[in-house]
């Protein structure tokens, strides 16, 4: 694969990630995170940490799960890849703070595993979708 579709297909994936986690952490989720999270959140998000965590974040889906699935020309592939990779870099987060956070809580972790599982897996299938089309 080109370098530029490889670039192209990181920046397709790129606002595709944000708003189906903006519509999770901000509209879905929102409650349940802030419920769980009031005594340790800080009243001003770090959006430079937040960005570059998700745009390291994406290069991960995309060698991991978007590249080798498109190689192999498996949605199937790109989405189970895609999944996996999301659940342990998420639960990379959520168990090392179980492990060793007062009260952090279980069902925190739980959700967010599952989350990071479907957030990848769903980015990196529209993602291919759309780039089986340019």
């Amino acid at each position: 694969m080109q370098i530029s579709r490889i670039f192209l297909t990181y920046i397709v994936s790129v606002p595709v990630f944000f708003i189906v986690d903006m519509i999770w952490l901000g509209v879905i989720a929102k409650g349940f995170y802030r419920k769980a999270l009031e005594p340790l959140m800080t009243p001003d998000i770090n959006w430079i940490a937040a960005i570059i965590f998700y745009l390291l974040f994406l290069v991960g889906v995309l060698i991991f799960a978007l590249l080798p699935g498109i190689e192999r020309r498996s949605l199937v592939y790109t989405i189970a890849m895609a999944a996996l990779f999301g659940f342990i870099a998420y639960a990379t987060y959520d168990l090392t703070n179980l492990a060793t956070l007062r009260n952090w809580p279980l069902m925190l972790s739980i959700v967010d595993m599952i989350w990071g599982a479907f957030l990848s897996a769903s980015t990196a299938a529209i993602t291919y979708l759309i780039m089986s089309r340019i």
